[in-house]
């Protein structure tokens, strides 16, 4: 596998990105990767390109504004527009490269942009295959799986910030992941240690984000788009998710009209490490290659 090291610009600002490109093929089919609630690129999205390689496909990984080596003010933002607006715009340069064939374009998205990738592929019908893996799929959902403290703590931290930003004032941050009991985002028994093993040494990353998100996120429905999915949808449940009702995600898949489902007995965390990663990368990448070779 060879990898380019990349920029593009959305809306005025640089996004980082690497291109992945699998030995001895010419112009691949290539798929446009992106990672969960606050998570860089390089928090475990390197085995699943590095198995998409392996198979003949290129991979776009890249990483959103506020976040890592992308640029963006505040830091940490974890913003559902903006995020959005980034995967177009890797979507954009993705079918623009001349080392790849972008008029075969997949999208695979984790957890958070699990959802994203639904929303895009249902406005966009020239995407040709999507996997959503342990995705957010309602919002709504997840908060009420989660309990009414979380919720109301979400809310009030949620209103703070945005009451600060329109005084001008710095965001207020709340912790991304943590552990039961604390004011995180992600706090389940799993979600700290899971999450964490997930960053590299060194990463410039901090746990934190601007606490507006909590508002947005919990109207956030991806899985009322499904049904404009035309492409072939593969999505991953997990069994036993903390963070996403799997009863919401085995929904989402029998709404879209080529939804496919696949559901293994692990928490959310789990699709990133051993051996649940390696069985979810070879069916992924069977599915990819199926749908885009």
């Amino acid at each position: 596998m060879q990898s380019v090291e990349l920029t593009f610009d959305s809306h005025g600002q640089a996004c980082a990105a690497r291109l992945h490109l699998p030995d001895n093929a010419k112009k691949p089919p290539v798929v446009v990767m992106g990672h969960g609630f606050g998570a860089l690129a390089s928090f475990g999205l390197e085995p699943f390109a590095q198995a998409l390689a392996q198979r003949g496909l290129a991979s776009l990984v890249f990483d959103y504004r506020h976040f890592g080596p992308s640029q963006g003010l505040p830091r940490q933002l974890i913003s559902i527009r903006r995020q959005l607006q980034d995967w177009r715009a890797a979507m954009a340069l993705a079918r623009s490269l001349e080392a790849v064939d972008g008029a075969r374009l997949g999208l695979w998205g984790s957890s958070f942009s699990g959802g994203h990738v639904v929303v895009l592929a249902a406005s966009d019908p020239e995407v040709a295959a999507v996997v959503s893996q342990a995705p957010m799929v309602d919002g709504l959902a997840s908060a009420l799986l989660l309990g009414p403290a979380y919720a109301a703590g979400g809310l009030l931290h949620g209103l703070w910030d945005l009451a600060r930003a329109a005084l001008g004032l710095a965001p207020h941050y709340a912790p991304i992941v943590g552990r039961p009991g604390s004011s995180a985002f992600l706090r389940t028994p799993d979600a700290f240690e899971g999450y964490m093993a997930l960053v590299p040494p060194g990463a410039p990353w901090r746990n934190q984000t601007p606490a507006r998100v909590f508002l947005a996120a919990a109207f956030y429905r991806p899985t009322a788009r499904a049904t404009r999915v035309q492409c072939p949808l593969l999505v991953v449940a997990a069994g036993r998710d903390g963070l996403i009702p799997p009863a919401a995600t085995r929904k989402m898949a029998a709404k879209a009209p080529r939804g496919q489902l696949i559901e293994l007995d692990c928490g959310h965390f789990e699709v990133y490490v051993q051996p649940t990663l390696r069985q979810l990368a070879v069916a992924e990448a069977d599915f990819l290659v199926r749908h885009l070779l």
